[in-house]
């Protein structure tokens, strides 16, 4: 069985940068640990926008600058950057919530093996529940599971309600706060 680890836009503007947040600050040690302990495959999602950001769709909703290409904030964080050194790495760029490449990447990878899938990340209630769904849709018999604790939300009640909806479609969530 071949392992995967999806690392979900654990970049500067979501930690501490634009849009960043104490309980993203808070969740990078996990998740750094969990990719220095992962053995498997790890992808790392990149939420990338280009200088006409504010003109797109999302940014007319979301009209905050934030992973413009190239930029510090679109950087991965330090502490994750540390943490992937030395590891089976691929980067998968995204411009919006969820990556509809990463399936056929993964399948590629796979190469017919059965699978297990690891998702942690920012935000969970934006784009880790985006791309958990579209790993579930496109991988149905796999295990899929979301380490909670790897995981912020933009605020704690909105964390609570994507790990209940992923829950809901038969993704396995780990380490839940009480």
């Amino acid at each position: 069985m071949k392992k995967y680890l999806i690392a979900v836009d654990l970049q500067k503007d979501f930690v501490d940068g634009a849009l960043g947040s104490e309980q993203a600050q808070a969740i990078v040690p996990a998740a750094a640990e969990k990719i220095r302990s992962f053995d498997g495959e790890i992808f790392l999602t990149l939420d990338t926008h280009n200088e006409d950001y504010l003109q797109s769709s999302e940014g007319k909703k979301l009209p905050v600058s934030h992973c413009i290409k190239d930029t510090d904030g679109w950087k991965l964080d330090g502490n994750i950057e540390a943490a992937i050194q030395g590891k089976n790495f691929k980067f998968v760029e995204k411009p919006t919530f969820g990556s509809v490449k990463l399936p056929a990447i993964i399948a590629e990878s796979a190469n017919g093996e059965d699978i297990s899938i690891e998702i942690i990340g920012l935000c969970t209630d934006i784009c880790v529940v985006s791309n958990a769904m579209i790993l579930k849709a496109n991988f149905p018999d796999a295990e899929i599971t979301v380490d909670a604790a790897c995981c912020a939300g933009v605020t704690d009640e909105l964390h609570n309600a994507a790990l209940d909806t992923m829950g809901s479609c038969q993704i396995n969530v780990i380490n839940r706060r009480k």
